[in-house]
């Protein structure tokens, strides 16, 4: 006897073999039907309703193919392509439907209602006029008659606005082409004066709108592209300015403007990257030679001079270079008086300089334009710290050395001014006393700057050897005056009571 498990596994094995039948007769009848028109006509009816707009559109091509003469075909195909929102390809499949059907209202309608959106005002006119000729539905001649008003309305107010701009009223132009634009949506031609009119107005922005419209819309639009990447360059946009210059070159490389426009903001460009890669690898001086050769290669862009000398002062001030920094700064901020990144710049130069409270109004202003900047915040408590600290002790200023000052400087200060105040040089009782007093202060100076520990908190503005702030650290073995210094030789030889010879 047969167990159920066996035959199971028979019928297992064998049902790939069955549904490859099933498929090879399925693909043998839907062959068959693809074959016909008629079932691609149907097919793609379906599809259409469905909302399935590729595989639709694959049905009504093939049944255009199987038929070339059958206007229905092009109709579906027209139809499913202004589904797909591609006017451009309707056009040509109605034009075909009117010459096989020059009765066909339907298509005439809406080609005259995409030739009206298209600008093409004297073809739209013409086909409403056909269409109210030729016997239509109630609907249709309704409809027909609309657009043709709409269409003669349209012509007139073309001629105003070219008469408009003609006249150098690029205002009243724009405001008329607005109104010609709202139907006539893909019009390149009053996109392209609506666009000449926003720049004479100075409204690149929506310049720019119509202009990408504008290319978009003409394939081999050269022009559109031109502009937009003069545009862009003379806005102070070097890396849109070429990207839209390339777009021009790739339709027309011989291009006369487009390929002289090209080599100028490749060369800027390359500059400007340039600039930014050595500031990035911390090359200061040789990033401030980048940027003036930025202002030599374009002195005439407004935008490029002012993004130069906004990065040279950024460079600058981290170059530690802090006069020039300011001045550089400060002609940015002429121009630019809320540039946040400059304020930035400038007051750290001017904590440099120890200009603390020219760093704390830079730092405030910027506050008011970005109040979330952690680094405004930290810049301006650090500059108030400076400021009350500078007011007190500042031990760059006791041994006369810059706050970038090397170790070997400062150690060189600190033994020649030693040995000035030493105590033994002074027999008056009260100049002795004074003169201990400066000799613990050019001590004390020497151990903080010379201690990168200790230097780094005074920069912070944090006084290592202030007993309130250090609660006694640091400070204890200068207590007592001069005799706290007994035995110890600031010049490395002896107990300190030796006598110097001046001669």
């Amino acid at each position: 006897m047969v167990s159920i498990d066996h035959v199971a596994s028979k019928i297992l094995t064998y049902i790939p073999y069955v549904l490859v039948l099933i498929d090879m007769r399925y693909e043998g009848v839907k062959c068959g039907r693809d074959g016909s028109v008629d079932n691609h006509m149907e097919m793609g009816k379906k599809l259409l309703a469905a909302g399935q707009l590729a595989d639709a559109l694959s049905h009504f091509h093939a049944a255009v193919d199987g038929d070339p003469k059958n206007y229905m075909a092009y109709y579906r195909r027209a139809t499913v392509f202004l589904a797909m929102g591609k006017s451009k390809s309707a056009l040509p499949d109605l034009s075909k439907v009117i010459e096989l059907k020059p009765d066909f209202t339907s298509a005439r309608l809406q080609r005259g209602n995409l030739l009206l959106k298209q600008g093409r005002l004297d073809e739209a006119e013409s086909d409403f006029k056909k269409v109210l000729k030729s016997n239509p539905s109630d609907k249709e001649e309704r409809e027909a008659q609309s657009l043709l008003t709409k269409s003669d309305e349209i012509q007139r107010l073309v001629a105003q606005a070219r008469s408009s701009f003609d006249s150098q009223d690029y205002v009243t132009a724009a405001v008329q082409l607005d109104t010609v634009i709202e139907t006539c949506v893909w019009d390149v031609t009053s996109r392209e004066i609506r666009a000449e009119c926003f720049i004479q107005m100075g409204e690149m922005g929506k310049a720019i709108s119509d202009l990408k419209a504008a290319s978009k819309l003409k394939s081999d639009n050269t022009q559109a592209f031109y502009k937009l990447s003069t545009i862009y360059y003379n806005l102070g946009d070097h890396e849109m300015s070429l990207t839209e210059v390339r777009e021009c070159l790739k339709l027309d490389p011989d291009h006369k403007q487009c390929y002289s426009h090209y080599k100028q903001v490749k060369k800027l460009n390359k500059q400007i990257q340039s600039a930014e890669e050595l500031i990035q690898e911390q090359r200061y001086e040789d990033a401030v030679s980048k940027y003036e050769a930025v202002m030599k290669t374009e002195p005439n862009v407004r935008h490029f001079s002012l993004l130069a000398k906004e990065r040279m002062c950024h460079a600058l001030a981290q170059g530690q270079q802090a006069s020039r920094a300011i001045s550089v700064c400060g002609e940015v901020l002429q121009s630019d008086p809320e540039n946040v990144n400059v304020l930035k710049d400038r007051a750290e130069a001017y904590i440099q300089e120890e200009e603390y409270e020219e760093a704390i109004k830079d730092y405030e202003t910027a506050a008011k334009h970005s109040e979330n900047d952690r680094q405004i915040k930290e810049g301006l408590e650090k500059a108030q710290r400076l400021l009350k600290q500078s007011q007190k002790r500042d031990y760059y200023k006791i041994l006369g050395v810059k706050r970038t000052a090397q170790k070997k400087e400062i150690i060189k200060a600190y033994r020649k001014l030693a040995q000035q105040w030493h105590p033994d040089n002074f027999q008056d009782p009260e100049e002795k006393k004074r003169a201990e007093k400066k000799f613990i202060d050019i001590a004390q100076a020497k151990e903080v700057l010379t201690d990168p520990e200790m230097r780094t908190k005074f920069d912070q503005g944090e006084d290592p050897m202030d007993p309130e702030s250090q609660q006694g650290r640091h400070h204890q073995h200068f207590h007592g005056g001069y005799q706290g210094f007994q035995g110890f030789n600031p010049f490395g030889s002896g107990p300190f009571n030796f006598k110097f010879n001046f001669n």
